[in-house]
């Protein structure tokens, strides 16, 4: 009997029909008799999720009606459906599979592939077949040859399968659940929006939520230093005396001290001079080569995640789902005969500094289920690089170049730090001297940013006496920085650094964080979709949407990391096969029981503010200040005056200098003229500044203290 190979895609099931001679038939490939298949094959292939969860009505007609008393929704049984629009390729897999004896999982090779294939074979409701797995990290015409002659049996894929179904059904459980009750609960204040709860995402939008408010929240304070501008026989240089004073006074008093006017000369009395080395950047992983396009190209997680995958199925690159930055010496022994080859890809020939296998890279020990970002063992020509599209290209000479790196010399440089004594006050002074670039030369098109740049200093000598200029620097504190798109990838996976508890902060760094490697792009697209968060400009900004649902789940598990960490550590122990899908289950079903009792009396003491324009009831805010007869009212993106069709043009932004009016500031401008001081305003250099807002002529002014 032929095998039935199922793949996951048809990208992937034609990757895999190229290492063969085959007959396209329609929803699969006849693989002709060869040494690998002496009686050929079937190699057909699903539509991503073929077999999905039912909806909850589904399930129970009760469930249709969103309403608290039917909650919990907990099926005695899960049940699956064929996803809308895929019944024919279903029937296709289906009637190939029961005229088999032998299944092959070609599906990608992780936990989600696991799950894709084997929620297909059991809604086949086939029997009695032999199930192999095909692991591979590659899609090159050889390494997919190889693979199919060395299948593995399904043992560790069905563990991966238990964990990813338990996955799966708890998330359904949560999301279904919570997204019910926390919905309903906030409607009843009068916000008529659908609020979606999930159990990796709504502590993702919580930690963005908490970064918004230490911005809103920063107060900043002034800071005072001392810097000498030093005029030596050679040239200029700037130095500073090492700390900051908080008020001016303290500065003043220590050149006091000093009797320093201000021009007095100064001597070098230390000159040091070390020889430094920067080694070439490890491998990359997916995180971290999501957070690097974004922060060259701006490119989103999720676009880079797509990109790689095209790459992938392009035979370019390695599987891109990968959260290691080893390879093994195989992979190694590929990469160091090809070296010359990869170098005429992006036209930069250099002498390789060692052909032997270094641990920083090469260790077989740190690779289980797939090895690091590499680009493959095709070399493509230059009319297929030209077909690249631009992000293509991108991303897989960022690959290349971070790859070839591994083979060049280290980045050399000279490090001088200078004492310059000036009556007895000490100012410091680094410089940087460039002794070979190294493998940064294979990234010479990249800028180096002003605040990493270190200045170069004139040549000074030893008790050199210098020229000096001594002043008083003034400085503010800053507020921390939102979020980029490619740092929200890197905050998931750290969050643990977030949590006081030590223990939690342990499970967190075990599991690496909220989401995994492959899914982190997802649920930030996810809760972009669900209008938590806005991104322009790849800054990150909670919307109005999102502040709702934080203030709606602070003080509950599903606000924190640690509930999702300790989960994802029994799901590991599922997939270890250390664990019980039923007991995990059984624990979700506690939870929301208990999440279910508590909610309602948490939010009964709860105050939401949302200037949304599908509220119940448009919330009145307060009488108009300038034509006395409308109302101030709430609405989608600003706040107007009721008599608006009678010619009033009074209106208040919702957003003012990036910083969100509440209604509450809106009917202290109505009625008072002016509000408290407001902090967290943001200039168009980026400053934040606190303010106090005035009402001048119906528009907003604002008032420095």
């Amino acid at each position: 009997m032929k095998p039935v190979i199922v793949a996951e895609k048809p990208s992937q099931a034609k990757a895999y029909a190229d290492a063969f001679k085959v007959k396209k038939q329609e929803g699969f490939f006849d693989v002709q008799p060869c040494d690998i298949f002496p009686s050929g094959a079937f190699i057909t292939w699903g539509i991503g999720h073929l077999v999905e969860l039912r909806d909850p009505k589904a399930h129970n007609a009760k469930w249709t009606k969103w309403s608290l008393q039917t909650l919990p929704i907990i099926p005695d049984e899960f049940q699956f459906q064929i996803a809308k629009g895929k019944a024919k390729q279903f029937g296709i897999i289906k009637k190939l599979i029961h005229e088999t004896d032998t299944v092959i999982n070609a599906c990608d090779v992780d936990r989600e592939g696991s799950n894709i294939f084997y929620s297909i074979f059991d809604y086949t409701r086939a029997r009695n077949k032999t199930i192999k797995r095909l692991w591979i990290n590659s899609l090159e015409v050889d390494e997919v040859r190889k693979g199919f002659l060395s299948l593995q049996d399904n043992h560790k894929d069905l563990l991966m399968y238990e964990e990813a179904k338990a996955r799966q059904i708890s998330d359904w459980l949560v999301g279904m659940n919570g997204s019910r009750l926390y919905t309903l609960l906030i409607q009843k204040k009068g916000i008529r929006e659908v609020f979606s709860i999930g159990r990796v995402q709504s502590p993702t939008v919580y930690l963005i939520y908490q970064r918004a408010l230490e911005i809103e929240r920063f107060n900043p304070e002034p800071f005072f230093e001392l810097e000498g501008v030093f005029k030596a026989e050679h040239g200029v240089y700037k130095g500073k005396v090492k700390g900051k004073f908080k008020t001016r006074e303290e500065a003043q008093e220590l050149l006091a001290k000093h009797v320093i006017d201000g021009t007095i000369p100064g001597v070098i009395t230390k000159l040091k001079t070390e020889d430094k080395r920067i080694l070439p950047p490890k491998l990359h992983a997916l995180s971290t080569l999501q957070a690097t396009a974004n922060r060259k190209w701006k490119y989103s997680p999720a676009k880079v995640l797509s990109t790689m995958q095209k790459l992938y199925e392009k035979k370019l690159v390695t599987y891109p789902r990968t959260d290691t930055q080893f390879i093994t010496l195989n992979e190694f022994a590929y990469l160091e005969n090809q070296v010359e080859s990869y170098q005429k890809i992006i036209h930069q020939p250099f002498e390789v500094a060692s052909r032997k296998a270094n641990s920083r890279y090469v260790d077989n020990t740190k690779v289980q289920e797939h090895y690091a970002i590499i680009p493959t063992k095709k070399i493509p020509s230059d009319k297929v690089l030209a077909a690249l599209a631009p992000d293509e290209r991108n991303l897989y000479e960022e690959v290349v170049r971070t790859t070839l790196a591994m083979f060049h010399s280290n980045y050399l440089y000279q490090e001088t730090t200078v004492q310059t004594d000036v009556n007895g006050l000490a100012f410091h002074s680094t410089g940087k001297t460039e002794i070979d670039k190294g493998w940064k030369s294979l990234f010479s098109n990249e800028k180096e940013s002003a605040s990493t740049k270190e200045p170069t200093l004139p040549q000074l000598n030893l008790h050199e006496e210098v020229k000096s200029k001594v002043t008083i620097q003034e400085g503010k504190t800053s507020p921390p920085k939102p979020y980029t798109e490619g740092q929200l990838i890197a905050m998931m996976k750290t969050c643990g650094k977030f949590v006081e508890d030590q223990i939690d902060t342990d499970i967190l760094k075990e599991v690496e964080g909220l989401g995994t490697e492959a899914t982190r792009s997802g649920i930030i697209e996810t809760i972009k979709r669900h209008g938590y968060i806005e991104v322009k400009r790849n800054i990150v900004n909670i919307t109005e949407k999102g502040r709702v649902l934080c203030e709606a789940i602070d003080g509950n598990l599903l606000a924190s990391p640690v509930m999702t960490a300790k989960w994802e550590t029994y799901l590991r122990k599922i997939g270890n096969g250390q664990g019980s899908s039923d007991l995990f289950l059984g624990s979700i079903a506690k939870y929301l029981n208990q999440l279910i009792l508590d909610v309602p009396t948490q939010l009964n003491e709860k105050t939401f503010h949302m200037t949304i324009e599908n509220t119940a009831t448009r919330k009145e805010v307060a009488p108009c200040p300038t034509c006395k007869k409308g109302t101030i009212i709430s609405r989608k993106n600003f706040y107007g005056c009721s008599a608006y069709k009678a010619g009033c043009k009074q209106t208040f932004p919702a957003i003012f200098l990036k910083k969100r009016i509440s209604a509450k500031l809106v009917e202290d401008l109505c009625v008072k003229g002016s509000t408290d001081v407001v902090n967290g305003f943001v200039a168009k250099s980026g400053k934040t500044f606190n303010a106090k807002l005035e009402l001048t002529n119906g528009k907003i002014t604002l008032k420095f203290l």
